[in-house]
C-alpha cells in the first residue's frame, strides 16, 4: 500500500521557492549531465492542435543519481490571452527512482517551463556573446520575451534593447511594460536595422517561416533561438546555420527532429564540425567563441534535464524549509 503523500505546490508557492534558488547554476548542471551520458531522456512527446492553434509537449527522463524521476506537461494555446487565460499552462509529475511513488505534484500553470527556458537562453549569451555587448535584440512579444528582459541582468550589464514583434501594438506595451529606468528600450518596425545595431539576438516567436537572414546578420553576433521547438516552426534562415562559425545545441539527439539545426539538416546547410551540445562546452568553455569576430548560434528546443532539475530544486528547497 502506498503511504506516501505526495506534495503539491500551486504556481504562487512555486514562484516564492524559486527566489532562493541559483537556477543558472541548477540548468547548468542539468545539460552538463545530459552531454556527460549521465541522463536518460526519450523522446518528446507531443499533441498539435489547429483549432484553435496550440501544442501540448510531454517531456520526462532521469538524471543518475538524482532522487527522482520527472514528467512534465506543458502546453502553449496562443488565443489563450483573448479569453484572460495565459497561453502557457502545465504540471510537473516528481517520482522517486526508488520506488515509483508519486513525490510531488507541481501545479505551476507552465510558469516553470517558461523560467528553465529564459534561464538556458541565459546560459546561452554567459558562455556565447561577444565580450563587449553593444544592444540586444528581441525578436518577439509574449512572455518569453517579457522573460528575457527581465532575466538579462543576470549575465550583462549591458542595458540597450531593441524589440521587434510582427504586432507593433505589442512590441509597444513590451517595452511600455517594463519598468526599468536603467534600460534604454527601442521598439522597431524592421528586423534590418535590429540585426544591425543587435550583436547579440534573442528569438522568441511560434514562426513558421524564417524570421532573421543571413544577409542581415553582421559579424561578431551571437544568435539564441528558442521559439522553434517543433517539426514545423523555424525562425532563422538555414544559411545562417550554414555560414555560423559555431552552432551550440541544447540537444544534438533532439536536434534531429525539431528546432534550427533540424530545418538546417534538410537543407543540407549543416556542417556538423561546427556543431556541438551545450553540457559540453559548459564542461569546456575553450569550445566556445574564439574572438568577437565568430557568428555564434544556439539553438535550444527545450530538454527535459532542464524540467528534472528545476523541479528537484524547488522539491528540495521545499523540504528544507
Amino acid at each position: 500500500m502506498n503511504t506516501t503523500v505526495p506534495i503539491i505546490l500551486s504556481a504562487p508557492k512555486i514562484i516564492d521557492l524559486l527566489k532562493k534558488i541559483d537556477l543558472i547554476s541548477v540548468i547548468e548542471e542539468g545539460f552538463i549531465s545530459l552531454s556527460s551520458d549521465k541522463a536518460i531522456i526519450p523522446p518528446v512527446g507531443e499533441l498539435l492542435f489547429d483549432n484553435p492553434k496550440g501544442e501540448t509537449h510531454i517531456k520526462y527522463g532521469y538524471i543518475f543519481q538524482q532522487p527522482y524521476f520527472v514528467i512534465k506537461i506543458a502546453s502553449g494555446f496562443y488565443d489563450n490571452p483573448k479569453l484572460g487565460i495565459k497561453s502557457s499552462q502545465g504540471v510537473m509529475l516528481a517520482f522517486s527512482q526508488q520506488t515509483g511513488e508519486i513525490v510531488a505534484v507541481l501545479l505551476d500553470e507552465g510558469y516553470l517551463t517558461d523560467i528553465r527556458t529564459v534561464i538556458a537562453s541565459m546560459i546561452t549569451i554567459k558562455h556565447l556573446a561577444p565580450k563587449k555587448i553593444t544592444c540586444i535584440g528581441i525578436i518577439g512579444t509574449g512572455i518569453q520575451a517579457k522573460l528575457q528582459l527581465e532575466y538579462l541582468r543576470q549575465v550583462t550589464n549591458c542595458k540597450n534593447i531593441m524589440i521587434w514583434g510582427r504586432n507593433q501594438e505589442k512590441a509597444i506595451a513590451l517595452k511600455e511594460g517594463f519598468l526599468n529606468p536603467e534600460y534604454t528600450i527601442t521598439v522597431t518596425s524592421s528586423l534590418d536595422i535590429l540585426a544591425d545595431t543587435c550583436n547579440v539576438i534573442i528569438t522568441t516567436t511560434p514562426s513558421e517561416e524564417p524570421l532573421l537572414t543571413w544577409r542581415q546578420v553582421k559579424k561578431g553576433t551571437h544568435i539564441t533561438a528558442i521559439g522553434s521547438d517543433t517539426p514545423k516552426k523555424i525562425e532563422l534562415e538555414t544559411d545562417i546555420i550554414k555560414h555560423a562559425d559555431l552552432i551550440v545545441s541544447d540537444s544534438i539527439n533532439q536536434s534531429k527532429t525539431r528546432g534550427e539545426i533540424y530545418n538546417a539538416r534538410l537543407d543540407n546547410c549543416l556542417d556538423e564540425k561546427k556543431l556541438i551540445e551545450l553540457g559540453t562546452l559548459l564542461n569546456n568553455n575553450t569550445l566556445g567563441r574564439q574572438n568577437d569576430q565568430q557568428i555564434t548560434v544556439a539553438d535550444l528546443t527545450g530538454v527535459a534535464v532542464q524540467d528534472i532539475m528545476i523541479t528537484s530544486a524547488i522539491i528540495n528547497t521545499y523540504k528544507s524549509q
